[in-house]
Protein backbone atom coordinates (compact mmCIF):
# COMPACT_ATOMS: atom_id res chain seq x y z
CA UNK A 1 0.00 0.00 0.00
CA UNK A 2 1.47 3.61 -1.43
CA UNK A 3 2.50 5.89 2.15
CA UNK A 4 0.14 8.45 2.84
CA UNK A 5 1.83 11.58 1.69
CA UNK A 6 2.02 14.44 4.15
CA UNK A 7 2.53 18.04 3.15
CA UNK A 8 2.91 20.21 6.22
CA UNK A 9 1.53 24.27 6.12
CA UNK A 10 3.63 27.02 8.29
CA UNK A 11 7.28 25.53 9.93
CA UNK A 12 7.15 26.88 13.65
CA UNK A 13 7.80 24.72 16.70
CA UNK A 14 4.47 22.37 15.34
CA UNK A 15 5.99 22.17 11.63
CA UNK A 16 8.82 21.01 12.60
CA UNK A 17 7.84 18.29 15.07
CA UNK A 18 5.27 17.22 12.70
CA UNK A 19 8.18 16.68 10.16
CA UNK A 20 10.51 14.98 12.37
CA UNK A 21 7.40 12.80 13.29
CA UNK A 22 6.37 11.76 9.94
CA UNK A 23 9.80 10.15 9.80
CA UNK A 24 8.39 7.95 12.44
CA UNK A 25 5.26 6.68 11.12
CA UNK A 26 5.54 3.21 9.47
CA UNK A 27 2.83 4.24 6.46
CA UNK A 28 3.59 8.17 5.98
CA UNK A 29 5.92 10.18 3.99
CA UNK A 30 6.59 14.03 3.76
CA UNK A 31 5.65 15.26 0.70
CA UNK A 32 7.10 18.71 1.07
CA UNK A 33 6.37 22.11 3.49
CA UNK A 34 4.49 24.80 2.72
CA UNK A 35 5.79 28.23 3.58
CA UNK A 36 5.86 32.02 2.82
CA UNK A 37 10.05 31.62 3.45
CA UNK A 38 11.69 31.03 0.27
CA UNK A 39 14.13 28.65 2.39
CA UNK A 40 14.31 26.37 5.29
CA UNK A 41 16.49 24.78 7.29
CA UNK A 42 15.39 21.76 5.92
CA UNK A 43 16.09 18.13 3.45
CA UNK A 44 12.30 18.55 2.12
CA UNK A 45 11.00 20.16 -0.55
CA UNK A 46 9.79 23.67 0.43
CA UNK A 47 6.71 24.76 -1.68
CA UNK A 48 5.88 28.74 -1.92
CA UNK A 49 2.35 28.74 0.46
CA UNK A 50 0.78 31.47 -2.18
CA UNK A 51 0.67 28.53 -4.61
CA UNK A 52 -0.68 25.81 -2.42
CA UNK A 53 -3.54 24.97 -4.79
CA UNK A 54 -0.93 24.09 -7.81
CA UNK A 55 0.60 21.28 -5.72
CA UNK A 56 -2.13 19.03 -4.59
CA UNK A 57 -1.04 16.25 -6.69
CA UNK A 58 1.85 16.17 -4.50
CA UNK A 59 0.69 15.41 -1.24
CA UNK A 60 -2.70 13.47 0.57
CA UNK A 61 -3.06 15.24 3.58
CA UNK A 62 -1.75 18.69 4.53
CA UNK A 63 -1.43 19.31 8.70
CA UNK A 64 -2.20 23.18 9.21
CA UNK A 65 0.69 24.32 11.74
CA UNK A 66 -0.52 27.64 12.09
CA UNK A 67 -1.74 29.98 14.64
CA UNK A 68 -5.31 29.64 16.07
CA UNK A 69 -5.73 33.63 17.12
CA UNK A 70 -5.97 34.59 13.44
CA UNK A 71 -4.07 32.34 10.94
CA UNK A 72 -6.41 29.15 11.12
CA UNK A 73 -9.62 30.98 11.22
CA UNK A 74 -9.01 33.09 8.62
CA UNK A 75 -6.75 31.12 6.10
CA UNK A 76 -8.44 26.83 6.51
CA UNK A 77 -11.24 27.50 4.81
CA UNK A 78 -8.93 28.25 1.30
CA UNK A 79 -6.86 25.40 2.49
CA UNK A 80 -9.36 22.61 2.36
CA UNK A 81 -11.00 24.02 -0.73
CA UNK A 82 -8.02 22.00 -2.16
CA UNK A 83 -7.23 19.67 -0.56
CA UNK A 84 -7.40 17.51 2.83
CA UNK A 85 -6.44 18.70 6.15
CA UNK A 86 -5.68 18.38 9.95
CA UNK A 87 -5.70 21.08 12.10
CA UNK A 88 -5.28 21.72 15.80
CA UNK A 89 -7.50 25.00 16.33
CA UNK A 90 -7.80 25.07 19.91
CA UNK A 91 -10.06 28.31 20.80
CA UNK A 92 -12.60 26.08 23.03
CA UNK A 93 -15.67 28.33 22.18
CA UNK A 94 -15.29 28.90 18.75
CA UNK A 95 -14.72 25.39 17.51
CA UNK A 96 -18.54 24.72 16.12
CA UNK A 97 -18.20 27.97 13.87
CA UNK A 98 -14.72 26.21 12.85
CA UNK A 99 -16.17 23.24 12.48
CA UNK A 100 -19.47 24.62 10.24
CA UNK A 101 -17.28 27.03 7.66
CA UNK A 102 -14.62 24.07 7.18
CA UNK A 103 -17.53 21.45 6.47
CA UNK A 104 -19.71 23.72 3.89
CA UNK A 105 -16.63 24.22 1.67
CA UNK A 106 -15.07 20.59 1.89
CA UNK A 107 -18.21 19.06 0.82
CA UNK A 108 -18.61 21.41 -1.78
CA UNK A 109 -14.92 20.05 -2.61
CA UNK A 110 -14.98 16.75 -2.03
CA UNK A 111 -12.69 16.90 0.77
CA UNK A 112 -11.85 16.35 4.55
CA UNK A 113 -11.16 18.14 7.51
CA UNK A 114 -10.56 17.15 10.44
CA UNK A 115 -10.59 19.83 13.09
CA UNK A 116 -9.38 21.16 16.65
CA UNK A 117 -6.88 18.14 17.09
CA UNK A 118 -4.27 18.07 19.76
CA UNK A 119 -4.66 17.37 23.57
CA UNK A 120 -6.98 19.66 24.39
CA UNK A 121 -9.13 20.02 22.38
CA UNK A 122 -8.58 16.86 21.63
CA UNK A 123 -7.54 13.83 23.70
CA UNK A 124 -9.01 15.65 26.53
CA UNK A 125 -12.39 16.14 24.27
CA UNK A 126 -12.46 12.98 24.16
CA UNK A 127 -12.08 11.01 27.57
CA UNK A 128 -14.50 14.30 29.26
CA UNK A 129 -17.06 12.51 26.86
CA UNK A 130 -16.06 9.03 27.51
CA UNK A 131 -16.20 10.01 31.37
CA UNK A 132 -19.64 11.88 30.92
CA UNK A 133 -21.26 8.84 29.19
CA UNK A 134 -20.04 6.07 31.50
CA UNK A 135 -20.95 8.50 35.11
CA UNK A 136 -23.59 10.87 33.63
CA UNK A 137 -24.12 12.59 36.86
CA UNK A 138 -20.66 12.28 38.36
CA UNK A 139 -18.67 15.62 38.80
CA UNK A 140 -16.15 16.34 35.99
CA UNK A 141 -12.48 18.48 36.86
CA UNK A 142 -10.25 19.59 33.78
CA UNK A 143 -6.78 20.62 35.14
CA UNK A 144 -4.20 21.82 33.39
CA UNK A 145 -0.07 21.45 33.86
CA UNK A 146 2.14 20.94 35.55
CA UNK A 147 3.29 23.09 32.16
CA UNK A 148 4.53 25.75 30.74
CA UNK A 149 1.47 28.52 29.74
CA UNK A 150 2.56 30.51 26.49
CA UNK A 151 -0.33 33.10 26.83
CA UNK A 152 0.71 33.80 30.65
CA UNK A 153 4.57 33.89 30.03
CA UNK A 154 3.94 36.53 27.39
CA UNK A 155 1.69 37.90 30.03
CA UNK A 156 4.55 38.18 32.75
CA UNK A 157 6.99 39.69 29.49
CA UNK A 158 4.98 42.20 28.82
CA UNK A 159 5.78 43.76 32.52
CA UNK A 160 8.48 46.66 32.49
CA UNK A 161 11.55 45.66 33.87
CA UNK A 162 11.60 41.60 32.55
CA UNK A 163 14.51 40.64 30.91
CA UNK A 164 13.35 36.79 30.54
CA UNK A 165 9.97 35.18 32.68
CA UNK A 166 7.87 31.93 32.17
CA UNK A 167 4.41 31.09 33.80
CA UNK A 168 4.22 27.33 34.91
CA UNK A 169 0.73 25.94 35.53
CA UNK A 170 0.54 23.63 38.55
CA UNK A 171 -2.56 22.08 39.52
CA UNK A 172 -3.13 21.78 43.22
CA UNK A 173 -2.41 18.28 44.93
CA UNK A 174 -5.52 18.93 47.26
CA UNK A 175 -8.31 19.58 44.46
CA UNK A 176 -6.73 16.80 42.38
CA UNK A 177 -7.64 14.36 45.69
CA UNK A 178 -11.14 16.12 45.75
CA UNK A 179 -12.01 15.83 42.07
CA UNK A 180 -10.85 12.51 42.77
CA UNK A 181 -13.12 11.63 45.35
CA UNK A 182 -16.50 13.48 43.19
CA UNK A 183 -16.10 16.52 45.42
CA UNK A 184 -18.36 19.72 44.22
CA UNK A 185 -17.39 23.63 43.71
CA UNK A 186 -14.11 23.47 42.30
CA UNK A 187 -13.05 25.97 40.69
CA UNK A 188 -9.98 27.00 38.06
CA UNK A 189 -8.92 29.52 40.45
CA UNK A 190 -9.05 27.06 43.00
CA UNK A 191 -7.21 24.00 41.13
CA UNK A 192 -4.39 26.07 39.72
CA UNK A 193 -1.21 27.49 41.00
CA UNK A 194 0.96 30.01 38.80
CA UNK A 195 4.06 29.66 39.27
CA UNK A 196 6.63 32.51 37.97
CA UNK A 197 10.08 32.80 37.13
CA UNK A 198 11.65 36.30 35.90
CA UNK A 199 14.80 37.47 35.26
CA UNK A 200 14.91 41.15 36.20
CA UNK A 201 17.30 43.61 37.77
CA UNK A 202 16.96 43.24 42.01
CA UNK A 203 15.38 47.42 41.65
CA UNK A 204 12.93 46.82 39.88
CA UNK A 205 11.99 42.93 41.54
CA UNK A 206 9.35 44.23 44.33
CA UNK A 207 7.36 46.71 41.85
CA UNK A 208 7.29 43.54 38.89
CA UNK A 209 6.14 40.78 41.83
CA UNK A 210 3.28 43.53 42.62
CA UNK A 211 1.99 43.82 38.69
CA UNK A 212 2.41 40.39 38.07
CA UNK A 213 0.28 39.25 41.13
CA UNK A 214 -2.66 42.37 40.52
CA UNK A 215 -2.76 41.55 36.70
CA UNK A 216 -6.41 41.34 35.85
CA UNK A 217 -7.39 38.05 34.25
CA UNK A 218 -4.15 36.72 34.41
CA UNK A 219 -3.11 35.97 38.24
CA UNK A 220 -5.53 37.90 40.64
CA UNK A 221 -7.81 35.24 42.58
CA UNK A 222 -4.89 32.81 41.79
CA UNK A 223 -2.74 31.14 44.04
CA UNK A 224 0.58 32.93 42.49
CA UNK A 225 4.59 31.86 43.58
CA UNK A 226 7.01 34.78 41.44
CA UNK A 227 10.60 33.43 41.67
CA UNK A 228 13.58 35.86 40.63
CA UNK A 229 16.47 33.72 39.18
CA UNK A 230 19.54 34.78 37.07
CA UNK A 231 20.10 34.15 33.63
CA UNK A 232 22.15 31.13 33.69
CA UNK A 233 20.07 29.73 35.87
CA UNK A 234 16.90 30.63 33.28
CA UNK A 235 18.62 29.37 30.34
CA UNK A 236 19.88 25.98 32.25
CA UNK A 237 15.96 25.12 33.50
CA UNK A 238 13.44 27.08 31.80
CA UNK A 239 13.78 26.86 28.33
CA UNK A 240 11.02 23.74 27.47
CA UNK A 241 8.52 23.35 26.40
CA UNK A 242 6.61 21.03 29.13
CA UNK A 243 3.27 20.72 29.55
CA UNK A 244 0.18 18.37 30.54
CA UNK A 245 -2.80 18.10 32.69
CA UNK A 246 -5.67 15.59 34.11
CA UNK A 247 -9.03 15.33 32.88
CA UNK A 248 -10.84 13.54 36.29
CA UNK A 249 -14.45 12.40 36.35
CA UNK A 250 -16.04 10.97 39.79
CA UNK A 251 -19.77 9.72 40.33
CA UNK A 252 -21.11 7.79 42.95
CA UNK A 253 -22.92 4.69 41.50
CA UNK A 254 -25.43 3.68 44.38
CA UNK A 255 -22.96 3.80 47.27
CA UNK A 256 -19.86 3.26 45.85
CA UNK A 257 -17.60 6.17 44.33
CA UNK A 258 -15.75 5.51 40.98
CA UNK A 259 -13.25 7.93 39.41
CA UNK A 260 -12.29 7.90 35.45
CA UNK A 261 -8.78 9.96 35.07
CA UNK A 262 -6.92 10.57 32.18
CA UNK A 263 -3.22 12.17 32.63
CA UNK A 264 -0.97 13.63 30.09
CA UNK A 265 2.77 14.17 30.80
CA UNK A 266 4.55 15.86 28.08
CA UNK A 267 8.46 17.20 27.87
CA UNK A 268 7.35 18.68 24.88
CA UNK A 269 4.10 19.72 24.07
CA UNK A 270 4.47 20.63 20.06
CA UNK A 271 5.70 16.80 19.71
CA UNK A 272 2.17 15.46 21.89
CA UNK A 273 0.34 17.58 19.55
CA UNK A 274 2.25 17.13 16.13
CA UNK A 275 1.63 13.39 16.83
CA UNK A 276 -1.99 13.97 17.45
CA UNK A 277 -2.35 15.59 14.34
CA UNK A 278 -0.45 12.77 12.45
CA UNK A 279 -2.70 10.00 13.90
CA UNK A 280 -5.81 12.26 12.61
CA UNK A 281 -4.37 12.74 9.29
CA UNK A 282 -4.28 9.03 8.81
CA UNK A 283 -7.68 9.25 9.65
CA UNK A 284 -8.82 12.40 7.01
CA UNK A 285 -7.07 9.93 4.17
CA UNK A 286 -8.71 7.29 5.20
CA UNK A 287 -12.27 9.00 5.05
CA UNK A 288 -11.76 10.49 1.72
CA UNK A 289 -10.58 7.33 0.19
CA UNK A 290 -14.06 5.58 1.79
CA UNK A 291 -15.93 8.61 -0.39
CA UNK A 292 -16.56 11.21 2.87
CA UNK A 293 -16.29 14.70 2.94
CA UNK A 294 -16.95 17.24 4.58
CA UNK A 295 -15.29 18.88 8.56
CA UNK A 296 -14.55 15.94 11.68
CA UNK A 297 -13.82 17.12 15.01
CA UNK A 298 -12.37 14.13 16.80
CA UNK A 299 -15.67 12.91 18.53
CA UNK A 300 -16.60 11.86 15.22
CA UNK A 301 -13.48 9.63 14.20
CA UNK A 302 -14.04 5.99 15.01
CA UNK A 303 -10.65 5.60 16.97
CA UNK A 304 -9.55 2.35 14.32
CA UNK A 305 -8.83 4.93 11.82
CA UNK A 306 -6.27 6.63 13.44
CA UNK A 307 -4.02 3.33 14.02
CA UNK A 308 -1.73 2.52 11.23
CA UNK A 309 -2.88 -1.18 12.94
CA UNK A 310 -5.59 -3.01 10.90
CA UNK A 311 -8.83 -3.03 12.61
CA UNK A 312 -8.68 -6.95 12.33
CA UNK A 313 -5.39 -6.82 13.80
CA UNK A 314 -6.66 -4.17 16.59
CA UNK A 315 -9.91 -6.67 17.02
CA UNK A 316 -7.77 -9.68 17.98
CA UNK A 317 -5.29 -7.80 19.88
CA UNK A 318 -6.81 -5.52 21.79
CA UNK A 319 -11.03 -6.46 22.05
Amino acid sequence: MAPIRIAIVGYGNLGRSVEKLTAQQPDMELAGIFSRRDSLDTDAPVWPVAEFASYTDQFDVAVLCLGSATDIPEQAPEFIRHANTVDTYDNHRDVPRHRAAMDKVAKENGTVAVVSTGWDPGMFSLNRTIGQALLPGGQQQTFWGPGLSQGHSDAVRRVEGVKKGVQYTIPSPEALDAARQGEEGLTGKQAHLRRCFIVADEADQERIENEIRTMPDYFVGYEVEVNFIDEATFDAEHTGMPHGGHVITAGDTGGYVQSIEYTLELERNPDFTGACALAYARAAHRLREAGEAGAYTVLEVAPYLISPTPLEELIARDV
